[in-house]
C-alpha cells in the first residue's frame, strides 16, 4: 500500500536548529555548542565519542563565545539579553549548570572576552565601561578578583586580539572601518605597528603568537586579497608568508606541536580550507565537508573541528583526525525533507550598469512546486555576501514555489579589497544600480517579470528593499523589509557607541554629506512606496533601532498605504527564539501568498 503524504509544512523547515559557535576541551572528551535545540539559545554538550547531546547550560540567551579552562576546571561563556548585544562573561563548572556572573555589571555595558591565560588564572577582557566608543582592556585575576586596566582605547574602537604565552606582549587591533583595521603590538612601554605604514587603508586580524617574539596574522596590506604575514618582534621586520591566488584568507589557526597553520579562504560564494607547515613550507588544500565554514578549531592533537553549512545542509559540526576524512558529530537535518527536495543554487553573473561583473546565486524552484514568482533578495552587511549556505527561509520558500535571486552587488566580500570598499560612502547609488541590473537580467532571461517579482531584504538588505521600493516601485509586486534603516540621518546617530567612530568612512557625515544622505535615504521616496509592504522589527535591536521601522511605518500609514507591521518584543537584530522565527516566516509566506494576485 502506498500512502500519499502532504508537502512539508513551513514549520518543518524551521525545525532545523542554528548552531552559532562551539568549543572542544583540550582532551577532546567534551564538545559544547550554542544552539536553539530546545527553542531558545542555550549551551548543549556531547561527551565524545558519544554523540547524544544534552543540555549543558540553561540561560535562554545568545552566546558570544565558549572557552574551556586548559585544566578542565571551568568553562567561560558570554551571554547578552534578548538580543541587545551587551554581552557579559559568565562561568560554569565542567559539569554544566546555571551560568554564574563572572565579569558583569551594568546591563547596558559590554564585556567582551579576549584571552584566558594558560594556567587559567587571568582573564583578559574588553569593555565599554568608562569608554563606550573606544573600549578599554582589563585583566581580571580570578583567584582574588583583582581587576587591572591595561589599555585605554582612543581614536577608534580598540580590542585585544592576542597575548603572548609569557604575557609580556599584547596585540591590539584598532578599527577605523570594516576595511581599515590596523594592528599594533605593545611590549612594556614600546608600541610597534604590525604593518609598515598604518596610514595606508588595510586590515589586520587573527594575530597568533607562534612564539613569544613571532606573530603571524592576516592582512591585505598593499594587496587585493588578504594573506598571511609575519612580524618579528626582535628585528621588527614585516614579511608576507602565504597567499592564495584570487582568494582572501579569512581565518587563521595554529597547531604548535605540529608547527602547522590552518586557514580558511573566501572565494566568492564558497570557502576553501588549507594547511601550511612552517618547516616544510608545504601548502595543502583540504576537502572541507561543507561549502561555508563558520568556525574552525584545531586541537593539541591536530584534530580539526569545523562548524559549517551548505545550501541544502543546515549548521553541523564535523571532526577530522587527518584533515582528509570527516565525521559529522551533530545530526541537524531538515525535518522530514530530503536533500533532493531542496535546491542547490546556480552561480551566475551579469554585467551591471557600468560593465562591472556581478556574481549572484539563482535558486530555481523545482518544476513541480514552481508558482511562477521570484523573490529578489539583497543581502545584509553591506560588506558581506550571499553564499552557498543553508537558510531555512530560502528552502521553505523554494518548497512553496518561489525562486530566489541573490546578487553580490558592489561592496560584497569575497571579491577583493577594492570591490568591498565600493559601498563605503555610497550605500544607495552603485549597489542599487547593481540590483536594478540584476532585476533586468532576470527579465531579459525570462526568469521573472514585473508582475511576478517580490522584494525581500533584512538589515542593509532591508534598507535596500526600502530604497528600491521607493525609487523603482514598478519592478515589484510587494515588499518585505526586515529591520532595515529607513533614514540615514537618524540611523547614523542611533548605532551602538563603539560603531560611531567608523561611521564616517563607512556611511559618511550627515552634515558634510547632507545631499547624499537625503538622496540615499529611503524615507525621501515615500511617494514611490505604493506597493503592499510588510515591515518586521526586533524591539531590542541595537544596530537598527526600532525607531527606524516605527518612523517609516507611521509615515506610510499616514499616507494611507497598505503596510503591515510586526514587532518582536524579545528579539534584537535577528531571531534567536525558534517560535519567533516560525512566526515571522509564516507571516511572510502569508503576505506573499496574499499578494500573488
Amino acid at each position: 500500500m502506498r500512502i500519499k503524504f502532504p508537502k512539508p509544512t513551513v514549520e518543518q523547515f524551521f525545525r532545523t536548529y542554528v548552531i552559532t559557535n562551539f568549543s572542544v576541551s583540550n582532551d577532546e572528551k567534551r564538545l559544547v555548542f550554542s544552539t536553539n535545540l530546545n527553542g531558545k539559545m542555550n549551551l548543549w554538550a556531547m561527551d565524545l565519542p558519544d554523540e547524544f547531546p544534552y543540555l549543558f547550560a540553561h540561560h535562554d540567551e545568545s552566546c558570544s563565545f565558549i572557552k574551556f579552562d586548559s585544566e578542565n576546571r571551568f568553562v567561560l561563556a558570554g551571554f547578552d539579553k534578548a538580543g541587545d548585544e551587551n554581552h557579559q562573561i559568565y562561568a560554569l563548572p565542567m559539569e554544566g549548570g546555571l551560568p554564574q556572573p563572572l565579569v558583569t555589571g551594568d546591563p547596558n555595558e559590554k564585556y567582551f572576552f579576549a584571552h584566558l591565560s594558560g594556567d587559567g588564572e587571568r582573564l583578559y577582557y574588553v569593555t565599554s565601561v568608562g569608554n563606550p566608543s573606544f573600549l578599554n582592556t582589563h585583566i581580571r585575576h580570578l583567584q582574588d578578583g583583582k581587576d587591572e586596566l591595561i589599555n585605554k582605547g582612543d581614536l577608534s574602537p580598540t580590542e585585544l586580539a592576542a597575548v603572548s604565552d609569557d604575557e609580556n606582549s599584547f596585540v591590539y587591533t584598532r578599527v577605523f572601518a570594516n576595511t581599515y583595521i590596523t594592528g599594533v603590538v605593545k611590549v612594556g612601554n614600546k608600541t610597534l605597528h604590525l604593518t609598515p605604514d598604518p596610514n595606508k587603508v588595510h586590515v589586520v586580524f587573527d594575530p597568533i603568537f607562534v612564539d613569544n617574539s613571532t606573530i603571524y596574522f592576516i592582512t591585505d596590506y598593499e594587496s587585493e586579497y588578504s594573506y598571511v604575514a609575519k612580524f618579528d618582534l626582535e628585528t621588527e621586520d614585516f614579511e608576507q608568508i602565504i597567499s592564495v591566488d584570487q582568494e582572501s584568507i579569512q581565518t587563521l589557526k595554529w597547531n604548535k606541536d605540529k608547527e602547522t597553520l590552518y586557514f580558511i579562504t573566501e572565494k566568492g560564494v564558497v570557502d576553501q580550507l588549507y594547511r601550511y607547515n612552517l618547516q616544510t613550507k608545504q601548502l595543502q588544500a583540504l576537502d572541507a565537508p561543507v561549502d561555508v565554514i563558520d568556525q574552525l578549531q584545531v586541537t593539541k592533537s591536530g584534530s580539526l573541528y569545523v562548524l559549517g553549512r551548505s545550501a541544502t545542509v543546515p549548521h553541523n559540526i564535523y571532526q577530522s583526525i587527518d584533515g582528509e576524512t570527516w565525521k559529522r558529530l551533530t545530526n541537524n537535518p531538515v525535518l522530514g525533507v530530503s536533500n533532493d527536495a531542496m535546491v542547490d543554487p546556480e552561480v551566475v553573473s551579469y554585467a551591471s550598469f557600468d560593465g562591472m561583473k556581478i556574481e549572484a546565486l539563482l535558486f530555481k524552484a523545482h518544476p513541480e512546486y514552481d508558482n511562477g514568482h521570484t523573490i529578489f533578495w539583497p543581502h545584509g552587511g553591506p560588506q558581506a555576501s550571499e553564499r552557498k549556505m543553508f537558510r531555512s527561509m530560502f528552502q521553505c520558500f523554494l518548497n512553496r514555489g518561489y525562486s530566489i535571486f541573490a546578487p553580490n552587488f558592489r561592496g560584497s566580500s569575497g571579491y577583493g579589497s577594492s570591490f568591498v570598499k565600493m559601498v563605503e560612502q555610497d550605500w544607495g547609488e552603485g549597489p542599487r544600480l547593481d540590483c536594478i541590473a540584476g532585476i533586468e537580467w532576470l527579465f531579459e532571461n525570462n526568469i521573472s517579470s514585473q508582475d511576478k517579482l517580490f522584494l525581500v531584504g533584512g538589515s542593509y538588505g532591508g534598507y535596500m528593499a526600502l530604497l528600491l521600493h521607493g525609487r523603482h516601485p514598478e519592478y515589484f509586486k510587494a515588499v518585505v523589509d526586515i529591520f532595515g534603516p529607513s533614514d540615514l540621518f537618524t540611523f547614523v546617530t542611533s548605532v551602538p557607541p563603539h560603531w560611531k567612530p567608523i561611521m564616517d568612512r563607512w556611511l559618511g557625515d550627515p552634515e558634510r554629506d547632507k545631499e547624499r544622505f537625503i538622496k540615499d535615504s529611503p524615507v525621501t521616496y515615500l511617494d514611490g512606496m505604493k506597493k503592499p509592504m510588510l515591515v518586521i522589527q526586533g524591539a531590542k535591536d541595537p544596530r537598527v533601532v526600532k525607531e527606524e521601522s516605527d518612523q517609516i511605518v507611521a509615515k506610510l500609514e499616514k499616507e494611507g498605504r497598505d503596510v503591515e507591521y510586526l514587532v518582536l518584543e524579545d528579539e534584537g537584530h535577528g531571531f534567536s527564539k525558534k517560535e519567533n522565527e516560525i512566526k515571522v516566516y509564516q507571516r511572510m509566506l502569508d503576505f506573499l501568498q496574499k499578494h500573488q494576485g
